[in-house]
């Protein structure tokens, strides 16, 4: 289905407004899926963006500051994440002996568990973007980069 048809409208101003605006609904039709996807874990795309980050640097903790700046979505409430995230034994909030005020966030055994059961799952969820080719996949990421780095 074309954008014109998903969004219900004939013209755009150019195509540099037609492509920000393909970008905008492409990348809340990603999140929905995404987030349709986790909810059986009963986790949201968020939550498992932190866990992700903490399985990337297990077995080093890190702390909120590091986690937040390497997350997707940088307006995320990261603390709050963090809680829900402890509350459901996925994570492990622990003060550091060295700086009282540091806390140290490193991933439990259970939040590795939960991510290998999902990685079980991602050619499923990866499925829906094989319409393109890689080679089309590659000149995606490339452009997409480009955009970022303007």
């Amino acid at each position: 289905m074309s954008l014109e048809q998903d969004i219900k409208q004939e013209r755009f101003q150019n195509e540099f407004e037609k492509a920000a605006i393909n970008i905008l609904v492409t990348a809340s039709w990603l999140h929905n899926r995404n987030a349709s996807r986790l909810k059986v874990h009963d986790i949201t795309p968020e939550q498992y963006n932190v866990l992700r980050i903490l399985r990337g640097s297990y077995p080093k903790a890190l702390m909120l500051a590091e986690i937040t700046c390497r997350m997707i979505d940088k307006s995320s409430n990261a603390t709050r994440l963090v809680e829900k995230l402890r509350q459901k034994d996925l994570l492990k909030r622990e003060i550091c002996e060295n700086n009282r005020r540091q806390v140290d966030i490193s991933i439990t055994e259970k939040g590795l568990e939960l991510l290998k059961t999902i990685d079980t799952e991602a050619l499923t969820w990866l499925k829906s973007l094989k319409v393109i080719s890689k080679s089309e996949a590659e000149e995606l990421n490339r452009i997409l980069d480009k955009l970022r780095s303007s």
